[in-house]
Formats: structure tokens, sequence, C-alpha cells
């Protein structure tokens, strides 16, 4: 019996990794070999960044938000922080990704530095009190402390997330029409299990503010899939709704693929469960985003990250290469940041890539830039 079922668990995973890992073109296939083989793949052959030196802070290039986060960290001083957000719009992305990358900052210093870390969030808030932006920080701040630093429906948990509530009210009386404390909160809704009926009215005043932020959509989504408060079908009938009344360059269309991977099995027991209908669909809906959206857009590089995992999945080699060339140098989204080093895991993805399009004929020369 025993025998039996390392067996099957041999071919369970064979059939997930196998696609992956194969692909056939006049009788060869793909082959893991060494780094320094001769026939191996080499990413640094197309210009793609060492691994060591990719950027896991954010998705994507804001070097305006890099560049005041060096002066806070350096000077402990919150005001350039305060300079930055005060200068960034409410309408559109930039400024949630901006709030949420200080406050992952100062949760990341707080627990590298139990106790001091963060030191320059207390004091915006103490020094500063009626600035929106710091509410914000402060709001998202506790948001990513009780999911990083708690287990879902413990007793801190819980107390940190109505904490996180209350900071969310006050940042949008600070800000009238600024969506982002209402998206904080969907956040908050989620580790505490709003009814749907209360889950509803929040999401109206986001879209509201907002009704076609892509951010937003993706904060809602989470309330919506299976492993939360809704379903696999509640998920996608979210997602799919949103997507048919995108306007023209929105990345809404986007979002049945980020439906579709919140819902991916453990094991893949179809072998050619990414060229089916269903996760067909999702990503060509993806690409149409990115074909269509502005190339300023701030989540941009979050859809063609994930594009990325299923692309190299479905064995999309040289539409997986064309994502990596503009997003490549920064790996700070899903799905790389799931993984303890997301550096290590977007790496392997590029290789794979790398190996499957020069299987196919490609080359650095064939790649468009």
């Amino acid at each position: 019996m025993e025998i039996l079922l390392i067996l099957l668990a041999v071919c369970m995973l064979t059939a997930a990794i196998g696609p992956m890992l194969r692909r056939r073109r006049a009788g060869r296939g793909l082959q893991l070999v060494s780094p320094d083989a001769p026939d191996a793949a080499d990413p640094a052959h197309y210009g793609f960044v060492r691994q060591e030196l990719l950027d896991v802070r954010l998705p994507g290039p804001d070097r305006d938000l890099l560049d005041v986060w060096e002066v806070v960290q350096h000077t402990q001083d919150w005001r350039a922080a305060s300079q930055l957000l005060a200068g960034t719009p409410k309408e559109g992305e930039l400024r949630l990704q901006r709030v949420q990358a200080f406050a992952g900052a100062a949760s990341l210093e707080l627990a590298q530095q139990p106790g001091t870390g963060g030191a320059w969030l207390r004091k915006w808030r103490a020094e500063s009190p009626k600035d929106a932006g710091a509410a914000q920080v402060h709001a998202e701040f506790l948001v990513q402390q009780a999911w990083r630093s708690s287990a879902a429906h413990a007793d801190d948990f819980r107390i940190i997330l109505e904490e996180a509530r209350t900071v969310c009210g006050e940042a949008a009386l600070l800000a009238p029409g600024d969506p982002v404390p209402y998206i904080t909160e969907l956040a908050v809704a989620r580790g505490l299990a709003y009814p749907r009926p209360e889950f509803e009215q929040l999401w109206a005043k986001v879209i509201d503010r907002a009704p076609t932020h892509m951010g937003a959509h993706l904060a809602a989504l989470h309330y919506w899939c299976e492993k939360w408060h809704g379903s696999r079908e509640l998920a996608d009938e979210f997602a799919h709704a949103a997507a048919a009344r995108a306007p023209k360059s929105s990345l809404l269309p986007a979002l049945p693929l980020f439906a579709v991977y919140e819902h991916l099995p453990e094991v893949v027991l179809v072998q050619d469960f990414y060229g089916s209908a269903v996760v067909s669909r999702a990503m060509e809906g993806a690409l149409h985003a990115v074909h269509t959206a502005r190339a300023d857009n701030p989540m941009l590089a979050h859809v063609r990250h994930l594009l990325i995992l299923f692309l190299v999945r479905g064995e999309r080699w040289a539409e997986a290469m064309d994502q990596f060339v503009h997003v490549d140098g920064h790996v700070g989204a899903l799905p790389w940041t799931l993984n303890g080093d997301p550096a290590a895991e977007y790496a392997v993805y590029r290789a794979l890539a790398v190996a499957g399009y020069e299987a196919n004929g490609g080359s650095p020369a064939t790649l468009p830039r």
C-alpha cells in the first residue's frame, strides 16, 4: 500500500511540473543543466539584471519614492515623506502604492529593530496630527503589522485591525474624497470578517471615489475569494463584472487572471491546465489590458508580473520574454513576494523562459525591445 501511495505521489508531481521542464521541438526539449554548461541559457545575454541586484521593494521603478525613502531612512525625519504624499494626487493608483510602500518600510524597520524601528512614523503622527498622509500611512502600517505578525483570528490580530479601522476613519475625515482610507479598510474588512452588507457599503464608498481603481479591485477581490468570505464563483463573478464595465485603457480586464490565481489548485493534475479555456481567456484579457494601458500606469507592472507566471507555466515563451523585458529589475509584486526569496523565485521563472525561448529558435537578436 505504501508503494502505491509513493507511486501516486510521483505521478502527481510529474503532472504538476512536467510541462514546465519539458518542451518538445524537433525531438529536443528543455533540460536542467549546470549554469556553466555550453548549452545553458544565460539571462545575462538578454541584458537582464543579475539575481542579487533585483529590487524586491517595488514592482516597478518609482525614483521619487526611493529618493525620499533614502532621506527618511537616513535622517529619520518624516517631512520628506509628507511632502511627497502631499504632491501625489489622490486620483489614480500611485498614492495608494506610495502609502503602502512607506507603511511597509516602517513595518520592516520595526521588525528589524523591535521597539525603536519606524520611530519616524510615530513622530509624524504626533507632530502633524492633521496630516492626511500620516494618517493613511499609519492605518496601512497597522494593517500590515496585523497580517505579518499575528495569526488570523487571534486576539492580537483583531485588536490591531480594530485600531486600523479607527485610524482609517480618521484618515477619511482628513481627506474627503480620497479613496485610499477606504481601500485600506478593505483589508480590515477581510480580517475582521465584515458581514456582506457592511462590506458592500464600504465598497460603495470606494467606487464612488475611484470606480476604476485597480488596486481597490484587487483588495476587494480577496474578500470574495474562497479562502476568505466568498467562493470561486463569487470571486469570478466580481472579477468579470469589473472587467466588463472597464473603460478603454483600464487594467480591469486583467482582474479575472488574479481571480484564477487566487484559486489555483495546489497540485495541477490536468496536463494542459494552463492552456484550458478558463485560464486562456483570463490570460488573453490580461494581455489585452497591458497592451492598451497607459505606459505610466503604476499597476501595469503588477499585471505583467502575474502574467509571467501564467505564460511560463503555459509554455508561451516569447510572450513571457516580452513581459520580462518590461519589468526586469524589480520583483516586489505577486507572485514573487509570497516566496521567502522573491528574487530567487523570479530568477527561476526567468531562466525557464529564456531556456524555452531559445529551445524554440529565439535569441537576444530576435527579442523585441
